[in-house]
């Protein structure tokens, strides 16, 4: 989407290393590891890859797609952890929650990445700047992850942005700047390209985005068919892709970790109300009425707890969330201090803008 001023402006946040980055963050005893997840590299005799792995590994050279019995080589003191697929989404389930609250347009394209388009909400650059620094600053204090994040005119920029500085980068790139930005890069890095169109375009000459921009498009597309435009464009810095949600959203959330521990109910009531206020702001921003209420709590010993209330009719009313979710939280008062508590609505139904309700009325 265009912003007021004409300009497009689109983030693509990236996590950083993420399945080695949550392994370490479960088991801080490995930070500062070389920590490799994949499968079992069986003394080097292992016939799998790695999945990912933490930049003291990288260091090493060892890297994604690697095959585990040449990393086991390069490194056999490494760290090595079977992929734990259910602990990485329940993790990106979460952090996506976080990064939505930010967007107008949403759209998650892997476990670890994902595109924010804040449409109307902002206007220029900086703004789009001080957004970044506020996501990753939220995304580390909610999750204990770093990721990195890329600012630019469209998808594709974002996302080779978003690579350019990891881990812990934000990278920003203006309309002004895309040629002086784009051209020295290999042309692995564009998105598509990858290990069979390489040393095809190698064959032509070709080895850098720039080359690739100044290239005969009629030549590319003798060689590549429509793919041949298609890379053109993009080493060009065209992509007229808008970020759009890939399936219906079925919930919307938002949780708090505290420094401190809590259990003062003033303190509780307060913090549920600032939960309820980010939750309300995204829903209604995306034109959402919800039917369940969820509470998620945590006690400084980790003992995680969930309740949901589902209601009557749907309805967009605030004071309903708050109010819910404290009914919910009574159960769990004077049992302990909470180190995190979380509200979250669902069973969303879409509303037409500028659609009102009776129901929401008379809640008023």
């Amino acid at each position: 989407m265009k912003n007021p001023s004409g300009e497009r402006i689109t983030l693509h946040l990236d996590m950083d290393s993420f399945y080695s980055a949550v392994e370490v963050r479960e088991q801080p005893e490995l930070k500062g590891l070389p920590v490799v997840v994949g499968s079992d590299p069986k003394g080097g005799m292992g016939r799998g890859v790695v999945s990912t792995c933490s930049y003291e590994a990288r260091e090493l050279g060892i890297h994604s797609g690697m095959p585990i019995s040449k990393a086991y080589r390069l490194c056999p003191d490494a760290v090595y952890l079977r992929v734990n697929l259910k602990l990485y989404k329940e993790v990106s389930e979460s952090i996506m929650g976080t990064i939505r609250i930010f967007a107008d347009r949403f759209q998650q394209v892997s476990v670890d990445e994902a595109y924010i388009d804040v449409g109307d909400s902002i206007n220029d650059y900086h703004s789009a700047i001080l957004l970044a620094r506020k996501i990753k600053n939220e995304v580390f204090r909610l999750h204990g992850l770093t990721c990195s994040i890329g600012v630019a005119p469209n998808k594709v920029i974002a996302k080779i942005a978003s690579d350019h500085n990891k881990p812990d980068g934000l990278t920003v790139v203006k309309p002004e700047d895309i040629q002086e930005f784009l051209s020295p890069m290999h042309i692995s890095k564009i998105p598509g390209i990858g290990t069979k169109t390489q040393p095809l375009l190698h064959e032509m000459g070709i080895e850098t985005i720039g080359q690739l921009a100044s290239s005969d498009v009629q030549l590319l597309i003798s060689r590549f068919g429509k793919s041949g435009v298609v890379m053109h464009q993009l080493a060009n810095g065209i992509d007229m892709r808008e970020v759009k949600e890939r399936e219906e959203v079925k919930s919307v959330s938002t949780e708090d970790t505290f420094d401190e521990d809590i259990s003062d109910p003033l303190q509780i009531d307060r913090y549920i109300h600032e939960l309820t206020e980010k939750v309300h702001e995204s829903i209604t921003r995306k034109h959402f009425r919800f039917r369940t209420v969820t509470l998620k709590v945590r006690f400084e010993d980790f003992r995680t707890y969930t309740r949901a209330k589902t209601l009557h009719t749907a309805t967009t009313d605030k004071e309903t969330i708050r109010k819910t979710a404290m009914g919910l939280m009574e159960e769990f008062l004077g049992k302990g201090r909470f180190r995190l508590l979380g509200v979250g609505v669902s069973k969303l139904e879409k509303l037409d803008k500028g659609q009102t309700y009776l129901t929401d009325y008379l809640q008023q």
